[in-house]
């Protein structure tokens, strides 16, 4: 099954229409650099926690780069989600300038 991406800019755009978004890193990760309105499941905890994330709506999903998220994707979507990865993850993330928070230097640049 193949999984849909989007790039740091469809994001952006779906964030501000009220989009759910996953984040699958681990917490250490998380607390480092984080976007504000992403949910924490860590990949190892998805099987686990599907039921917290929702069926009835797209829901998009980001890793540092983006290979833990699409293989939260496949699994989520093999479960009847329509989970859509973030190309690039956290990193594109920053690079493009978007805004997050964290423990990191140079957070809510």
């Amino acid at each position: 099954m193949d999984t849909t991406e989007i790039d740091v800019d469809e994001l952006a755009a779906r964030l501000e229409a009220g989009a759910v978004l996953i984040d699958v890193r681990r917490p250490d990760e998380h607390e480092a650099a984080h976007i504000l309105e992403a949910t924490l499941i860590p990949l190892d905890e998805v099987p686990d926690r599907a039921d917290e994330i929702p069926s009835d709506r797209e829901v998009l999903v980001i890793c540092r780069s983006g290979g833990r998220s699409a293989s939260a994707c496949e699994f989520l979507n093999g479960q009847g989600h329509r989970a859509v990865n973030v190309a690039g993850g956290m990193l594109a993330w920053i690079d493009a300038g978007q805004p997050w928070s964290g423990t990191a230097s140079g957070a809510g640049e």
